[in-house]
């Protein structure tokens, strides 16, 4: 399959109708007027053109997906979702690798080009979750991107064994440290957070870390985070996921952390969860803060939701944060475009000459109309490559 394709009849984020030129997988030209004979062409009958969206928050290893409707039956603590979980991975052959390469399979036709996925690492499975998702990146590595996360999901400190585990999930191909509740999990903040810092620090890596904590305690550890960013110079290089805390209404507790987080460039993730407090996102955009979301679990043992389709988590960051104007749509786009571009550190990531060419066709009036009707891909393209169509 060739990596040069023209695009015709496309409207580049809602624009005039135009042409694109793509050559050897990135955009070459675009004008209304641009011509390749002999490059296979594609009309794309008027579709509004995106950049690849970006799935910034996902667990590949522990999906459900293709494996039949499976009745739930995690509690509603954290804890009793964590050892359920632990349980059902080996009751349910939930194997790593199969379910990684199916949730990316899906995640293609729907229109995200990368993934930023958390794989567990704890001492029930080990490192098993980590061979299979490496294994699946690499298969699918023509249709998507994926970046791994070494994740403590059982807890790091309250686990004997776990710390060593973590290092060697970096050594065999980690990108990026993950960390989990140093309160609300571990119940040693001091312990794991210098653990996972040193270890970022040593391999030169950045930080991912689950924050469901909230209110006073999420606070506190969120502090501990910006603490150690400051002390270690990380700015840039650490995101809070989830972020629960900021969502808490007393602004005398949460506005120092915001001013803190700006600061350093913290990074916040957040899926726009419906029965949670949840991060402001108009307000952090305000102040600089680069926001990216993710679908998180994709009909896992936590629950059955999820499509993994990120335009639709797009409407959903609307919705939680109460956006109805087309710009402040638009903004939640933004923040499964660009900023989990910029969260991932994607480079040449976008729709101008010379940005790698992976981007989605839909058939939609608007940015924001793609947002609320969320159809059907017409076209998904990584690196000059139609990989799904319809």
């Amino acid at each position: 399959m060739s990596n040069d394709l023209l695009l015709t009849n496309v409207r580049v984020m809602g624009g005039a109708a135009t042409n694109m030129l793509i050559r050897a997988g990135k955009i070459a030209e675009i004008g209304a007027a641009t011509a390749a004979p002999g490059v296979p062409t594609e009309d794309g009958g008027g579709a509004l053109l995106i950049p690849g969206l970006v799935e910034a928050h996902t667990h590949l290893d522990k999906s459900l997906w293709g494996m039949g409707w499976r009745v739930h039956q995690a509690g509603p603590r954290l804890i009793d979702k964590i050892e359920t979980e632990r349980r059902l991975k080996k009751e349910w052959n939930i194997d790593p690798a199969r379910q990684a390469g199916r949730q990316i399979a899906q995640s293609s036709q729907m229109g995200s080009t990368h993934i930023r996925s958390h794989v567990d690492v704890d001492d029930a499975v080990g490192l098993a979750g980590m061979e299979g998702v490496l294994a699946a990146r690499e298969t699918h590595a023509d249709i998507i991107d994926v970046e791994i996360v070494a994740f403590p999901q059982s807890g790091l400190m309250c686990r004997p064994g776990v710390a060593d585990l973590l290092v060697e999930a970096m050594r065999m191909g980690g990108d990026v440290v993950g960390g989990l509740d140093p309160c609300g999990i571990d119940r040693d903040p001091k312990g794991q957070l210098d653990m996972i810092f040193a270890l970022a620090e040593r391999t030169g890596k950045e930080l991912d870390i689950h924050l469901h904590e909230a209110g006073t305690m999420g606070a506190f550890s969120t502090d501990l985070i910006i603490e150690r960013t400051r002390a270690l110079g990380m700015k840039g290089k650490v995101t809070i996921s989830h972020a629960f805390c900021l969502g808490d209404p007393d602004a005398a507790l949460i506005g120092p952390l915001l001013d803190a987080i700006a600061e350093l460039d913290i990074a916040i993730m957040t899926t726009a969860p419906a029965g949670r407090p949840a991060p402001p996102v108009a307000k952090l955009r305000s102040m600089g803060v680069r926001v990216c979301s993710g679908s998180d679990g994709i009909r896992d043992t936590w629950g059955p939701y999820g499509s993994a389709d990120m335009l639709e988590r797009a409407m959903f960051i609307g919705m939680r944060n109460n956006f109805r104007h087309d710009a402040e749509v638009e903004m939640a786009l933004d923040v499964c475009t660009y900023g989990g571009a910029s969260v991932m550190g994607l480079k040449d990531y976008g729709v101008a000459v010379g940005c790698q060419a992976d981007l989605v066709l839909v058939d939609a009036e608007s940015l924001t109309h793609a947002v609320v009707s969320h159809p059907p891909r017409r076209l998904v393209i990584k690196r000059g490559k139609i990989v799904s169509r319809a």
